[in-house]
């Protein structure tokens, strides 16, 4: 396993997510703008982990995994992940797609 997951991918992992759930806090009743800015800069972070280890960080289920995070942490904070895609036009699982390259 330390193969597939190097102790630094993790931890870069790591401090991408912890920096996306400080962000969480606020976004219960922010605009949509505000909620898509910090879905942006966590996808970018970890667009940045993944092409540090050459594209191939996260493979499909880690990836599946990292949206569902994502989205279910938006959910927590009381972010209506349904209804904010639906507002712009996306689907619920299209959330992170416009920035994501992993």
């Amino acid at each position: 396993m330390a193969g597939l997951f190097p102790e630094e991918l993790l931890a870069a992992t790591d401090v991408v997510l912890d920096t996306f759930e400080g962000e969480l806090p606020r976004l219960g009743e922010a605009p949509d703008e505000q909620v898509f800015a910090v879905v942006e800069r966590v996808v970018l972070a970890l667009n940045a982990v993944d092409d540090a280890h050459n594209g191939s960080a996260f493979e499909t289920d880690e990836r599946e995994e990292l949206c569902d995070y994502i989205d279910e942490s938006l959910t927590e904070r009381g972010v209506d992940v349904v209804a904010l895609t639906a507002r712009h036009g996306l689907g619920r699982y299209q959330l992170t797609n416009k920035w994501r390259k992993w």
